[in-house]
C-alpha cells in the first residue's frame, strides 16, 4: 500500500486496550477508524479523543467512536479484538453489518478463535498473532509499556493488504506461512506467564526474578509443547524446550513492568481467557493422551478465583 492510496476504512470491535493501541496509531497515521465499545469508552472518546501513552509519544488521537455494533456498516477492514468469551455472541452481531468483501482480522489470545467465529457466523476470519502490553487505567486512554508487533499469514493477497496496511501505520507486520505454529508460540508465552501473573499478582519481571514461581512457568512450558508434538504443530524456534523456556524469559524481560492480561480481568473482576490459554491446552492435552497437570492446576485456581468475584 503506497502512501497515495487511500486508506481502508476500518472498525475496531472490542476497543479495549490491543484494539485501542493498533486501532490508534492506524487513526493517528491518517486512517478512518471507528471504535466500537462500551458507552464510557465512547463517552470519554466523543468527548476527548483518544489519548494513547506509548513508549514514543504521549498524543490525543481523534477518532470516530460508537457503542452501536451496526457501526461496522461499510468497513472495509474489522479487527476483531473482543475477549475470546465473546466470540460467538460479537460474530452473530456483526455478520448482518458485515460488508461484502470486507476482511475480519481476529487479534486475540489462543489458538482457535478464526474457527469459532466461522462456526458462529460463517465469517471467514483471518487469524493474527498480538505482542503488545497495554492497559486501559481510564475509559479513552491506552497505556503502553512494551512491543507492539503483529504477525499474520498465510502469505497471500489478503494478508499481504493487511501488514502493507499495518506498516503504513508504523506498526511492525511480518507475514508467516506457519501461522498455526506461530498462534502456539504465542500461546506457550500465555500458558507460561498470563496465570502465575494473575494468582500471584504479579508483573512479569517478579516472575523471572523468582525460582519458585519460575519452576512453575518451565512445566507449564514444557507441558504446551509435548501437546503440541503430539497434534503435529511446530511452533517455530521452540523445538528445543530450552529454547522455548528462554524465550519466556526474555518475554518476561521485555516486559517486567506488565501485568498480564488474565490479571487485568482479574483485577476488575471480569471473566477471563482461561478457557482459551491453560484451560484449552489441558482439554486438548486431555484428547491427545499428554498430561498437563500444571497447566489444569492454573486453569482450575483462575476459574475457581473468577468464582468469587
Amino acid at each position: 500500500m503506497s502512501e497515495s492510496q487511500p486508506w481502508p476504512r476500518i472498525a475496531v470491535v472490542g476497543a479495549g486496550a490491543v484494539g485501542g493501541y493498533f486501532g490508534g496509531l492506524l487513526a493517528r497515521a491518517g486512517a478512518p477508524v471507528t471504535m466500537i465499545g462500551r458507552p464510557a469508552f465512547v463517552d470519554a472518546v466523543k468527548k476527548n479523543g483518544l489519548f494513547l501513552d506509548t513508549l514514543q509519544f504521549q498524543e490525543k488521537v481523534r477518532v470516530e467512536a460508537s457503542p452501536e455494533i451496526s457501526a461496522v456498516r461499510d468497513a472495509e477492514l474489522v479487527l476483531f479484538c473482543v475477549k475470546t468469551t465473546d466470540n460467538a455472541t460479537t460474530a452473530r452481531a456483526i455478520a448482518p453489518w458485515l460488508s461484502k468483501g470486507a476482511l475480519v482480522l481476529s487479534m486475540q489470545n489462543g489458538v482457535d478463535n478464526v474457527e469459532q467465529i466461522r462456526a458462529a457466523a460463517k465469517i471467514d476470519a483471518l487469524p493474527s498473532v498480538v505482542y503488545v502490553a497495554a492497559s486501559v487505567p481510564q475509559p479513552g486512554r491506552v497505556k503502553h509499556v512494551a512491543r507492539g508487533d503483529l504477525v499474520v499469514g498465510p502469505k497471500n493477497e489478503k494478508t499481504e493488504c493487511i501488514a502493507a496496511l499495518f506498516t503504513r501505520g508504523n506498526v511492525a507486520c511480518r507475514i508467516s506461512d506457519n501461522i498455526e505454529g506461530e498462534l502456539w508460540t504465542k500461546l506457550v508465552w500465555n500458558c507460561a506467564l498470563n496465570a502465575v501473573s494473575a494468582l500471584g499478582h504479579a508483573k512479569y519481571g517478579q516472575i523471572a526474578g523468582s525460582p519458585d514461581a519460575w519452576k512453575v512457568v518451565e512445566t507449564a512450558v514444557y507441558e504446551v509443547l509435548a501437546v503440541a508434538k503430539a497434534g503435529r504443530i511446530h511452533p517455530p524456534g521452540l523445538e528445543d524446550p530450552q529454547a522455548a523456556l528462554a524465550g519466556a524469559l526474555k518475554i518476561a524481560t521485555q516486559m517486567a513492568e506488565a501485568l498480564s492480561s488474565t490479571a487485568q480481568d482479574r483485577n476488575r473482576g471480569k471473566r477471563t481467557e482461561m478457557d482459551s490459554l491453560n484451560g484449552y491446552v489441558s482439554r486438548r492435552g486431555a484428547e491427545l493422551g499428554v498430561p498437563t497437570p500444571v497447566n489444569h492446576a492454573l486453569y482450575a485456581l483462575v476459574k475457581l478465583a473468577e468464582g468469587r468475584s
